[in-house]
This record gives structure tokens, sequence and C-alpha cells, in this order.
């Protein structure tokens, strides 16, 4: 499976994004999907897991402010990312897991700075 992730931005301190991850391939149903994120010098953290029924978990970060979710028949997971923080700055990953393997999309930028 390949996965491109879109939708970040230069955002000021409170406002909202919608991050989006579009899957190729077959089986999308079937993969675990995950948002990671990683600011500079830190390391890569799992900020939101999605189910394949769409049940999801957040990191308590984010808990309030961000929600994801998966649409199996257009393939795509989104993160909707409301006030958000300085904190929040990083590139998002968006990932794929079934059984043990993984995959990655390349990321993409989060900025949130006045």
């Amino acid at each position: 499976v390949q996965l491109q992730a879109f939708g970040g931005d230069l955002v000021q301190p409170g406002g909202s994004l919608r991050l989006s991850c579009a899957a190729s391939g077959s089986f999308f149903s079937m993969y675990i999907m995950g948002w990671y994120r990683q600011a500079p010098g830190k390391q890569r953290e799992l900020v939101a897991s999605i189910t394949r029924d769409g049940t999801t978990s957040l990191v308590d970060s984010v808990k309030g402010r961000f929600t994801a979710s998966r649409d199996n028949a257009k393939s795509t997971v989104y993160l909707q990312m409301n006030n958000l923080d300085p904190e929040d700055t990083a590139v998002y990953y968006c990932n794929a897991n079934i059984g043990p393997r993984d995959y990655w999309g390349q990321g993409t930028q989060v900025t949130v700075s006045s």
C-alpha cells in the first residue's frame, strides 16, 4: 500500500487544520491506520490510531482537540485538528499496519505560529 498525506500548513494558535491521507492498493479496510508526528529534536510519537471498524484512540495531549476518522470507501483517513497549539508543530505522518507490516507515507508539515 502507498500512502500520501497532505493538508499541512502554517496556522495561527487556536486555528484548525484537517489532514488527509489517501491510500492506494487493496484491502484498505483491513489496515489499522495511525497518525504520528515528529517535532524537531524529538522522537516520532503516535497521535491517533483508527481500528478497522473505525474505533479511534488519541494521545492525551490532543484529546478534546483532535479527531481521527476513516472512510474505507475512499481509502482515506483524516485528522481534524482544532485549537492548535505551537506544541503541535511537527511533521505529521500516516501509517498503515497489518500484522507485522508497517507502511508509511511521506510527512506533511504542520506549523503553529503567530
